[in-house]
């Protein structure tokens, strides 16, 4: 295998509306090009307003969610209040980078709205160098495919209905051209009073 961030397959993207902002990922865990599993959510609530989507080496993954569990009831315990996504951006990105000799083999993804509402996504690689962007972010085994859909449904000021559509017509087309994702899809939009969260099928071959 030329790529251990591929054995488990998976992909994630963000997009950046107006006020809101939306991540997606698939379900399907596997083994290479054995399925093990159709149920896995790979973006994680970090607030009620920032979400943390990661793709990779599984077993990283759940290593990466308890480092991330426990460093943000330590920033609570300080600082007495929410983390911003901006903020938990860069936590992200020096725990990547702490282990920049032996990474952990994953790509995250941060979406969400700072305490003014403002939309914010970035994406950041496996030793945790920061991507800001104002559109659209993805990782994962239909990188490029995702790219290719983001860049043609992606409108700026997108509202959340509207938002949700694209993400979810993006990902749906990627990953019909993907082979290690794929197997349903949850697509959640967070707008500044509440998280819409739903779950797309999609071809289960």
């Amino acid at each position: 295998m030329s790529d251990i961030t591929t054995l488990n397959g998976g992909s994630c993207i963000a997009f950046k509306g107006k006020n809101c902002v939306a991540i997606a990922c698939d379900l399907r865990l596997g083994n290479q090009a054995l399925t093990v599993a159709c149920n896995r959510d790979k973006v994680f609530k970090i607030t009620d307003k920032t979400y943390l989507g990661m793709t990779g080496l599984a077993s990283d993954v759940d290593t990466l969610r308890s480092a991330f569990r426990y460093r943000l009831n330590m920033y609570r315990m300080k600082e007495e209040r929410e983390i911003e996504p901006e903020t938990f951006a860069h936590l992200v990105s020096s725990t990547l980078y702490e282990k920049r000799f032996g990474p952990y083999f994953i790509e995250p993804i941060i979406a969400g709205l700072n305490s003014n509402n403002e939309p914010f996504i970035a994406a950041a690689d496996l030793i945790g160098c920061l991507n800001f962007a104002k559109d659209f972010v993805v990782t994962g085994t239909a990188s490029d495919k995702l790219f290719g859909m983001a860049e043609g449904l992606w409108e700026p000021d997108l509202g959340p209905e509207e938002l949700f559509e694209s993400i979810s017509q993006a990902l749906l087309g990627a990953l019909e051209r993907d082979a290690l994702s794929g197997w349903g899809a949850i697509v959640r939009v967070i707008t500044p009073d509440k998280v819409i969260e739903r779950t797309l099928q999609s071809r289960q071959d």
